[in-house]
């Protein structure tokens, strides 16, 4: 069976280098809180921007199209500045097929709160990679790389590094940009900082976690759940280093909101000594989320 695991993950391997676009997003843009105004041009919004995520391409593999990376943005609009010019949120989720089974593990779920940008109806959105010329696109090719870097890491040993790279060049061209979410200074907590923190070699420790965890652990776990768990659980371990050399970092947060309730269950199963270590480890790294683990895995609400 493990040759067959790393036969899979070859022939991801070609498929990639190998012919589709990578991504295949779900988006939905809305407006709730947005009275007495045409809410057409959202939909005319959300049709450029799911043409622009799906149709573009991102990288020089081909893909096949059962390959492409299933993935959603939902962008919530809260305000409209002036005609052209609107304010809100925006949610991205990314998902990861899990071997030899129908579950797709969540790889990447973020709220936005910092999404300020400018639509013309029917304006084409054009990424030029050696520049920055609009916040929307700017926006949309950044969590489109992340996408790709977390995905790609998620398969082999710090496979995503050209991708998330890219994503650190849209944002030292957003240098000058008015808009918010680019810039260290502006918060702990934002696009700056999620790829500094990610391609920081204080932080190989996590992305070394994303292959064993997923490629390791939860590819194994339909045949050897015993052996794809004490994985999950040795990549776990090594946030450890990185939770204290940064405590509170805030790629290790990101993390665990995509994984919280995921390991919740995979350690469900476990053996008393396996779930002790669990809760110790992931209350050390996730102290957020400490109390949740020791009730859901001890049973003691």
């Amino acid at each position: 069976m493990i040759k067959k695991i790393a036969l899979l993950g070859f022939m991801l391997v070609l498929f990639r280098l190998g012919g589709a676009q990578e991504l295949q997003c779900s988006v939905s843009v809305v407006a709730p809180s947005v009275q007495g105004t045409n809410k057409q041009v959202f939909e005319t919004l959300q049709t450029a921007i799911i043409e622009f995520l799906n149709g573009q391409k991102w990288t020089d593999n081909v893909y096949s199209p059962e390959e492409r990376i299933q993935c959603s943005v939902m962008i919530n609009i809260k305000e409209i500045k002036s005609v052209d010019d609107f304010s809100g949120t925006i949610q991205i989720q990314a998902r990861r097929p899990v071997y030899n089974s129908a579950y797709s593990s969540i790889l990447f779920n973020y709220l936005d709160q910092d999404f300020d940008f400018r639509y013309v109806e029917f304006e084409p959105l054009i990424y030029n990679p050696n520049s920055f010329e609009s916040n929307l696109v700017g926006v949309l090719a950044y969590y489109a790389y992340v996408i790709l870097g977390f995905d790609y890491d998620s398969f082999s040993k710090l496979g995503g590094s050209t991708y998330m790279e890219k994503a650190q060049d849209i944002v030292n061209q957003a240098q000058n940009s008015p808009q918010k979410g680019w810039r260290s200074f502006e918060s702990t907590r934002n696009r700056y900082w999620l790829v500094e923190n990610y391609l920081n070699q204080q932080h190989r420790p996590l992305r070394e976690c994303m292959y064993q965890y997923h490629r390791k652990g939860l590819d194994m776990m339909s045949n050897k759940p015993e052996e794809g768990r004490k994985e999950v659980l040795s990549a776990i371990e090594k946030l450890q280093k990185v939770h204290r050399a940064k405590p509170g970092s805030f790629a290790v947060q990101v993390f665990f909101d995509a994984k919280s309730e995921e390991l919740i269950n995979i350690f469900s199963e476990s053996f008393s000594m396996e779930k002790g270590r669990a809760i110790e480890v992931l209350s050390e790294v996730d102290p957020a989320n400490a109390s949740k683990y020791s009730k859901s895995l001890t049973g003691n609400q």
